[in-house]
């Protein structure tokens, strides 16, 4: 009887006029299930815009929402592994993988690094090994990850098709004007050679023709020896790299170090929404973003 009535819990759709309650694993992911959703969605973050790297802890009001919420919306692959632990706690079979309230994003985008043993520097192997997570940063992924949004909360909210079409149409139109517009500023700067302090940057690179040479971190979170920094410096004259990107996480004295050894300029970029007062939407974080390159890269 108790199996019977789970069932046709999960088959009734979880909006019945008001808003739909939504939890998400990034900032990101919060950002964009609003621009769908507008105001017949509630959505709450697990993640803080800053934070560790793959470390992320959970208040017993977020598990609270979570236990509550109609849809859980993740990065996938593997870059929340806290997120397993949250969810055998939570012991709820709607967000089992592939059901109606659980939404893997990374499967609706064209993914880079996706060889299962990508081995760096020092022979320490990369733990992102179904493909590098960080497909949010190439804001045209946007579109193909709103449109799997958008599928999903119609799912639970059928009555709300043509409002959720609507928000994201003009969404994405104030989205591709922005994107062409990046594009114009970046143009002058195609093929800079860069390198990174974390894996974050390959979608952003290759949508605005960056060359990223190496990663200063040997694996996510890792620090660098003193004989990998050396060799790095030495491998960055010799490629003329320009430029050394940072994160706000980033320890600030090792990317002016790298920089200054290797004779580029240093530049931090914010991965996420939020993580920084400019970035409060995911327009603006890519606003920000592009404005930083231009400044560290002009006259």
């Amino acid at each position: 009887m108790r199996a019977a009535l789970l069932v046709l819990l999960a088959a009734v759709p979880a909006w019945a006029g008001g808003a739909l309650s939504v939890v998400t694993t990034s900032t990101d992911l919060q950002a964009l299930v609003e621009a769908v959703g507008g105001d017949r969605v509630r959505v709450e973050s697990l993640a803080p815009a800053a934070h560790e790297p793959h470390a992320v802890t959970v208040t017993p009001g977020q598990f609270e929402k979570l236990k509550a919420a109609a849809l859980l919306v993740r990065i996938g692959l593997d870059h929340e592994p806290w997120l397993a632990r949250v969810l055998r706690a939570a012991n709820d079979p709607r967000f089992a993988p592939g059901s109606a309230h659980d939404l893997d994003v990374s499967k609706s985008v064209d993914l880079l690094q996706t060889a299962t043993a990508r081995v760096r520097g020092e022979g320490v192997a990369h733990v992102h090994g179904f493909g590098n997570p960080h497909y949010w940063l190439d804001p045209a992924n946007a579109r193909p990850m709103t449109g799997a949004i958008l599928e999903a909360l119609v799912r639970l909210a059928p009555d709300g098709r043509d409002v959720f079409a609507k928000n994201r149409a003009r969404w994405l139109a104030r989205l591709d004007d922005s994107l062409a517009r990046w594009t114009r500023a970046l143009a002058p700067y195609r093929g800079t050679r860069a390198v990174v302090v974390h894996d974050s940057w390959p979608y952003f690179a290759r949508r605005f023709g960056l060359v990223v040479v190496a990663a200063v971190e040997p694996a996510p979170g890792v620090p660098p020896s003193a004989a990998s920094l050396a060799a790095l410096t030495a491998k960055m004259r010799q490629a003329r790299v320009r430029l050394v990107i940072g994160e706000p996480s980033s320890n600030a004295s090792l990317v002016s170090h790298v920089a200054a050894r290797g004779g580029a300029r240093a530049v931090v970029l914010v991965p996420s929404v939020g993580a920084d007062p400019e970035a409060g939407d995911y327009v603006a974080l890519f606003e920000l973003d592009v404005r930083r390159l231009v400044e560290a890269l002009g006259p």
